[in-house]
């Protein structure tokens, strides 16, 4: 994992008590066919030293302990920032839930070569268990509601035809930048903790001009929502997992509405399918989800925003 050439790359796993997922995320790493990486494994204050165990199994690697849980946008923050400091030209975020195919980096690395207007670029992500399904093909965003759409969503392999697209968007999961567009655009704004983080990072790398494209031919397979899922007294999904989801899209929506008929527009959408959630988990009797969905809400709409540049 050579010297650092113009074409390296920093691969940066956030680990938070997933040692299981991480290891087998780092063996499928080894067996990369573009040589020219390093590995950066933040851990994000596991409740047990994992960090350590990791660096104990795995030497090559770089480890960083934060100490505690940052979230997903700060813990991945931490290592972009030692990635750069490093002079990495290249940042792939990599979820450690996920496992590689051999050449997915040579391939986009390759992309990258072939188009130059491209900044940013996201793997064809499929199911881990089930391969011939489709996890995430990129995303767009539908302006006129303000939601954020995973391209082929579930779809069989067979019956989708992913096409080099512009992307509005890129999953976080797997997401491969060229340096310049995080110095230009700033770091994932940590304020979002988790969810929704990299679809307002993205929207703000292409207001600086950069293209986004998604590489078909390069595979990984997710797990998916491996830290979030965990048996609950009210459903496999905890209360937090809906308060994140709801809070930040309403802080997308802030962010991005540039009119008073835009904003009303989407509040109404996003408000309506909220009050669904709501009524739901009250005929459920989980009410521990509808007041997280309900402080959601309230914290979406009143916390003060923090500006894109305290990231940078």
């Amino acid at each position: 994992m050579g010297s650092m050439p113009n074409s390296s790359v920093a691969i940066i796993l956030v680990n938070w008590n997933g040692i299981v997922f991480t290891r087998t995320c780092l063996q499928s790493l080894q067996s990369l066919d573009y040589a020219d990486f390093s590995v950066l494994v933040v851990d994000n204050g596991s409740t047990n030293p994992e960090g350590a165990q990791l660096k104990n199994e795995f030497p090559w690697i770089h480890l960083i302990e934060t100490g505690k849980n940052l979230g997903f946008a700060g813990g991945n923050n931490v290592g972009i920032r030692k990635a750069l400091e490093m002079g990495f030209n290249y940042i792939l975020l990599l979820n450690n839930d996920t496992e590689v195919e051999a050449d997915f980096l040579g391939k986009m690395m390759f992309h990258f070569s072939e188009n130059p207007k491209l900044a940013v670029l996201q793997p064809l992500i499929c199911f881990l268990h089930e391969k011939d399904k489709i996890w995430s093909a990129g995303g767009k965003w539908q302006k006129l509601l303000g939601r954020a759409v995973t391209l082929g969503d579930r779809q069989y392999l067979r019956n989708f035809n992913p096409k080099r697209e512009q992307l509005d968007w890129a999953t976080g999961c797997a997401i491969l930048l060229k340096r310049e567009a995080i110095e230009e655009a700033g770091l994932m704004n940590e304020q979002y903790f988790v969810y929704f983080e990299d679809v307002e990072w993205s929207l703000r790398i292409r207001k600086k001009g950069f293209e986004i494209g998604l590489v078909p031919e390069a595979k990984i397979y997710h797990e998916a929502g491996a830290s979030s899922k965990k048996k609950q007294d009210e459903g496999i999904l905890s209360p937090q997992v809906f308060y994140y989801h709801v809070r930040n899209q309403i802080f997308l929506l802030r962010s991005t509405s540039s009119n008073p008929l835009q904003a009303l527009i989407r509040y109404a959408y996003h408000l309506s399918r909220f009050a669904i959630w709501m009524v739901y988990f009250l005929m459920r009797g989980r009410f521990k989800k509808l007041k997280a969905v309900l402080k959601g809400i309230i914290d979406g709409i009143g916390i003060k925003l923090k500006v894109d540049s305290q990231w940078l």
